[in-house]
């Protein structure tokens, strides 16, 4: 349970990549801007989201210095278009210490997605629309008040966005924001929003998955291993595995993200109401 250093200057030189793409679609086709969008663009944005999901806790520069990690997320989020990480920590936090709990965990899918996006062709609309409901989803489960933070995040962004504009147009802007929602929508990477909680077997909650593409999402696959050890970096969950095979070797696993967005789609028993939810006792401090 130490930082992970090496986060740091991964996560500036895929700034540094999105930057130098920024540029070099700028002169582009718009048919080959929305293709590098999608082909290169979505995976970095994606594999940044992953990466604030490292920093978020607080895994690059270590729980003593928990501000440095939220202004290094804000930095991280730049090429991503849209003010992400400050709200992200705040709600992934709860995600971690009330799994499923309704009302509290806005990783939960809504009553009314369940209820609409139950046949195959709305369960593809729905996979292909999850950033639009992972941003409102928040706004009715869980509303928290705006903090300085998220405000700075914000504006931080809208600035950058704006300098992006300014100093190549239009093609430039719309790879940035198109990388990202094509990339956490209908996308290979995005098989881990639903590979990690859905029960595709009754009894088990939560899934890892040991396939390549954990190279790109900072071992976000080990998810087993992360929910038990939320604060080892991602770096060093494959470590956790080994040492302790015997507690995870024999729980079901995924080989392919890919597949499981097949068959979410495509098995009838499966919808966004597949999800472990609780009924949380108590009064829930809420930050």
């Amino acid at each position: 349970m130490k930082p992970d250093y090496n986060l740091i200057w991964v996560v500036v030189l895929m700034v540094l990549a999105q930057l130098t793409a920024f540029y070099l679609v700028k002169d582009l086709d718009w048919k080959w801007v929305i293709f590098w969008a999608y082909v290169f663009g979505s995976c970095i944005s994606h594999s940044m989201t992953l990466a604030i999901h490292e920093i978020s806790h607080n895994s690059a520069f270590g729980n003593s210095k928990a501000m440095w990690n939220r202004w290094f997320g804000i930095f991280a989020n730049l090429p991503l278009g849209l003010p992400y990480s400050i709200s992200f920590k705040r709600y992934h936090m709860d995600h971690h210490r009330y799994l499923g709990g309704d009302g509290i965990d806005v990783d939960i899918p809504t009553n009314f997605e369940g209820w609409f996006f139950c046949t195959r062709f709305r369960k593809f609309i729905w996979i292909v629309l999850q950033p639009f409901f992972y941003a409102i989803r928040p706004l009715c489960i869980n509303p928290k008040p705006i903090t300085r933070l998220e405000i700075i995040n914000l504006l931080a962004q809208l600035s950058f966005d704006v300098v992006i504009y300014y100093l190549w147009g239009v093609k430039s802007t719309f790879y940035m924001l198109a990388g990202s929602v094509l990339g956490l929508g209908l996308h290979p990477i995005s098989g881990h929003f639903i590979a990690e909680h859905y029960m595709f077997l009754k009894g088990h909650e939560t899934y890892s998955y040991y396939g390549p593409l954990n190279l790109l999402t900072f071992n976000v696959g080990y998810h087993n291993e992360h929910h038990d050890f939320p604060n080892i970096p991602g770096k060093s969950l494959p470590l956790v595995k080994k040492i302790a095979a015997e507690y995870y070797d024999n729980l079901p696993q995924y080989n392919s993200w890919i597949k499981v967005l097949y068959d979410f789609v495509m098995d009838d028993t499966i919808s966004p109401y597949s999800r472990m939810k609780r009924q949380l006792k108590g009064e829930v401090k809420q930050d």
